[in-house]
């Protein structure tokens, strides 16, 4: 055992070559058959380095800050801080959690549109200047509580009002409001911040929101603020694909609107970005029922005119844990099936996937096409480290499922070449030798 500090927190299996995260998975869940079986996740934090270098290649001109609500896990804090992630912060828990990482108050962004005045004391106490508003009862409950704030009006975009009833961020029309109302309260405006979804397939809506975003900046010039801060917020999958496509859209806007030599400097919110794919979830299957139903009617692809019956399988983990993000409209993608390689002759079912609870708001997987499966298989969740493990720390942790970190030997030398030190960067963590 290599040990990075005298007491740590967390132990990362280092993987010797040859061995995948799938080894790791079948280890743990033999584990796991000779105890309870539990559900458990592994994290890759290999992945973390990785998605880092493909962000710093593919858009050198974007500074990812990191959103904590994406997900919390002191683990993640530790390792993006070592990176030199800023961080966007919706609460003052969350505060703590990355001021406890060593992260300077000046990489440290207050978002949220109703922030309770405690936490906005909290951030003031802390030298954390960076806040999110958009509302003149924000604006002044941060006069206030905060009257050295640095502000970033939050500027709503066509797509984000679309998708939302509740369209947060300021119109283009109120912004001069706005900035005057800021200006006769003393409090400083330094930017803008505006959000882009993920699902927003038009990057078209980048064009009107970085010319709103230029109009908010000419704005706040007139008015005597020093406008330095572009923060486009969120939207980025974690595909590279999906990356390259934004950058394409953006660079040319950037270079007619912020150019380098304007002096903004120019974040984004990458969350889903570096951690989804980073965790895998593996879940037990703990009951089954057989459902007569005649799906012949749905157009399911691949579905046999034989298979009438539809199975309801029941995990050992659903929406009051690991899968909470279903509650809020999030597609839970279809797992594969633990040791069990889907072949073209073997029979799949109509099947849907639910917690353990009898509410029926635990169906965490709606319709899919599995084999049959027996009580005490287990399924597997990839691409799960984004909003799963949110208020990890904080959040129902004694029924959260456990987390293993691993990384494996060409990706820890990567990270030592790349100048991230586990021993000196990361101190809450022990390095351990995991053979097959």
């Amino acid at each position: 055992m290599k040990g990075l500090a005298d007491e740590p927190t967390y132990i990362i299996e280092l993987l010797e070559e040859g061995v995948t995260l799938d080894n790791v998975i079948d280890g743990h869940i033999y584990e796991q058959a000779l105890e309870d079986k539990s559900a458990f996740v592994v994290g890759d934090l290999g992945v973390l380095m990785k998605q880092h270098v493909l962000w710093q290649s593919s858009v050198p001109q974007l500074r990812p800050y990191y959103p904590v609500k994406c997900n919390s896990s002191p683990a993640v804090i530790e390792i993006l801080a070592s990176l030199g992630l800023g961080f966007v912060c919706t609460n003052k828990t969350e505060v703590s959690l990355v001021l406890d990482h060593g992260v300077p108050p000046e990489n440290i962004i207050m978002s949220g549109v109703c922030k309770q005045l405690t936490h906005i004391k909290h951030a003031a106490k802390n030298g954390i200047n960076h806040l999110m508003c958009d509302s003149e009862t924000e604006l002044c409950k941060i006069a206030r509580s905060h009257p050295s704030a640095k502000l970033l009006l939050q500027v709503t975009t066509a797509p984000h009002a679309a998708e939302h009833s509740m369209a947060f961020g300021c119109s283009l029309k109120s912004c001069k409001h706005l900035l005057e109302a800021a200006k006769d309260l003393g409090v400083e405006v330094v930017g803008v911040t505006f959000h882009i979804p993920s699902s927003c397939k038009d990057l078209q809506a980048y064009a009107h929101a970085l010319s709103d975003a230029r109009c908010v900046f000419d704005m706040g010039t007139d008015l005597g603020f020093n406008m330095k801060i572009l923060d486009i917020g969120g939207g980025f999958t974690g595909s590279e694909a999906q990356l390259r496509q934004v950058n394409s859209a953006i660079r040319p806007l950037l270079d007619a609107y912020f150019p380098p030599l304007s002096g903004v400097e120019v974040l984004a919110e990458a969350g889903s970005f570096y951690v989804s794919s980073a965790f895998t979830l593996a879940v037990s299957v703990i009951g089954k029922k057989v459902k007569a139903q005649d799906w012949n009617s749905l157009p399911i692809v691949g579905l046999s005119p034989n298979s009438k019956p539809e199975f309801l399988y029941y995990m050992n983990e659903g929406v009051y844990g690991s899968f909470g993000h279903k509650l809020l409209g999030n597609i839970v993608p279809v797992p594969s099936v633990h040791k069990k390689p889907l072949t073209a002759e073997e029979p799949v079912f109509p099947s849907s996937l639910w917690g353990p609870s009898c509410d029926p708001l635990e169906q965490v997987v709606e319709r899919c096409l599995l084999p049959e499966l027996a009580v005490g298989e287990w399924l597997v969740f990839n691409n799960m480290g984004a909003n799963s493990l949110e208020d990890f720390n904080t959040f129902n942790s004694e029924i959260r499922p456990p987390i293993y970190y691993t990384i494996s030997m060409g990706d820890w030398y990567e990270m030592q070449e790349a100048g991230l030190s586990l021993d000196s960067a990361m101190k809450n963590f022990s390095l351990v030798q995991y053979g097959m």
